[in-house]
C-alpha cells in the first residue's frame, strides 16, 4: 500500500479528494492527514495573496478568522470532514491537527509511518512561494521523500 502524508490548511473539497485519491491510479493508498490551523503569524501574507488574486473582500476579512486556540475547533472539524471524504472514496485515512513546528511534526510522521511521499495541498501563497518559504519548499529539504505541491480548489 502506498502511504501519503497530506498537509492541508482547509477542508478538502470534492475535487481535491477526487484528485489525491486518483494520483496513483488503481493502487491502494492510505493517507495521514496533517491539518495546520491558520494563525495570525501569516495574516499579512494571506492578505497580500488575496489582493494578488483579486479577492479584495477576502483580504479585508483576514482579521476576522479565528486564531490560536480559537482556530483549533474549526481545524478539528475540517480534519474530520476531510478524513470522512477520503474514506468515502475507499482510501484509508487518519489524521492529526498540528500546532507549533509543523515541519518537525511532518518529518516525524513521515519517519513513523514509512510514508512514500508528502502532498502539500494549500491555496496559492505567492509571497511565501516566491521566497521559497512555503511548506512544500521547506519540506523538500527536511523529510527525505518526494514532496508534491498542489493547489486546493474551491467548491
Amino acid at each position: 500500500m502506498f502511504t501519503s502524508v497530506l498537509m492541508i490548511e482547509q477542508p478538502l473539497t470534492t475535487v481535491d479528494v477526487d484528485f489525491v485519491t486518483t494520483l496513483h491510479g488503481d493502487d491502494a493508498v492510505s493517507f495521514v492527514v496533517l491539518m495546520q490551523p491558520r494563525g495570525d503569524q501569516d495574516r499579512l501574507l494571506r492578505a497580500i495573496d488575496d489582493v494578488a488574486l483579486g479577492e479584495l473582500p477576502e483580504a479585508v476579512h483576514e482579521g476576522d478568522e479565528p486564531e490560536g486556540d480559537d482556530a483549533r475547533g474549526p481545524a478539528v472539524q475540517a480534519l474530520a470532514h476531510s478524513l470522512e471524504a477520503l474514506r468515502a472514496k475507499g482510501a484509508k485515512a487518519v489524521g492529526h491537527v498540528i500546532g507549533d513546528h509543523p515541519l518537525d511534526k511532518l518529518k516525524a510522521v513521515v519517519e513513523e509511518t514509512g510514508a512514500d511521499e508528502v502532498i502539500v495541498l494549500t491555496a496559492p501563497h505567492f509571497v511565501e512561494e516566491f521566497f521559497h518559504r512555503d511548506w512544500a519548499s521547506r519540506a523538500r529539504h527536511k523529510v527525505g521523500v518526494p514532496v508534491l505541491k498542489l493547489f486546493s480548489h474551491n467548491e
